[in-house]
């Protein structure tokens, strides 16, 4: 039977790519640091099995007879040479057939992104991969945004007046799913973004209207990052996060593409179908 390794499992898109995997044809397993907590997070039905990206030691045992790997990199490690790539080599080592990479929108323009350099050494080592190079995901708002939205009714973020592709984790987890059990998706890259692109100020319109309460957008970048250092997030984390909100101002994030759609044969969730569903979370 097929086995699935998925990192970054108790992520947004990791838990939903567990949540889709379980109800199909293959032994699905959960890269995790610390298997006790993530059980909390995942309940106890999901197999669980201790990795660590920088713990050479673990490697082994979690790559075991592995078919295919979802891998996510974890935020806070940025030098690929160092803490991805023995990971990497241990998994060619072990016969990983496939990975299907969670990537980052222009990538491939990009080398001084870390996504663009995980791409670069996957296909280096010569492994069948998949790239999902994708968009903002919406959930962002509903996770390191959250404080800001509920208690303040703020949307603050540094984008400025730009367009942004938002998608859904849901429907990334879901293409993830295809592309892992699916035959036909190695050695493609796919451009994952939502059916419309809209500024922040629009976004804020949006929850407005969904909440009934007032929700402003703030694209301060003084204020953006003393409220991300307020809330002890690393400078690292911080900055990663002002290059891609500044990508947005600059245009760069408002693409469109077919690739979603074409993938799931269905339009891609919209940014109120999300905030609807989520809402409780601003509440």
């Amino acid at each position: 039977m097929l086995k699935i390794l998925v990192t970054g499992a108790t992520g947004n898109v990791g838990q939903e790519v567990l949540r889709l995997l379980q109800s199909q044809d293959c032994n699905v397993c959960a890269a995790v640091r610390n298997p006790n907590s993530a059980k909390q997070i995942l309940g106890s039905n999901i197999q669980t099995v201790p990795f660590d990206f920088t713990n050479p030691d673990a490697f082994d045992r979690a790559f075991l007879q592995v078919n295919k790997l979802f891998l996510v990199r974890p935020p806070d490690l940025a030098n690929i040479r160092l803490q991805i790539a023995p990971s990497l080599n241990a998994a060619k080592l072990a016969g990983v057939e496939h990975i299907v990479f969670l990537s980052i929108l222009g990538a491939e323009h990009n080398r001084f992104l870390p996504h663009s350099k995980i791409e670069r050494y996957i296909n280096q080592l010569g492994i069948r991969a998949t790239f999902l190079r994708a968009s903002f995901f919406m959930q962002n708002l509903n996770t390191i945004h959250t404080e800001d939205i509920k208690v303040r009714g703020e949307l603050l973020l540094p984008a400025g007046n730009g367009k942004t592709s938002f998608i859904d984790v849901r429907d990334v987890a879901a293409v993830a799913v295809r592309t892992l059990i699916e035959d036909g998706h190695q050695g493609k890259a796919y451009a994952l973004t939502g059916a419309e692109a809209l500024t922040y100020y629009e976004v804020a319109d949006i929850f407005t209207s969904v909440l009934g309460k007032r929700v402003r957008y703030n694209p301060s970048l003084l204020n953006f990052v003393r409220q991300m250092r307020s809330k002890r997030l690393p400078i690292g984390f911080i900055l990663v996060m002002v290059a891609i909100y500044t990508s947005a101002r600059l245009g760069l994030a408002g693409k469109i593409t077919p690739d979603t759609e074409q993938l799931l044969n269905r339009s891609p969730l919209t940014i109120r179908q999300y905030i609807e569903d989520y809402r409780q979370f601003w509440l």
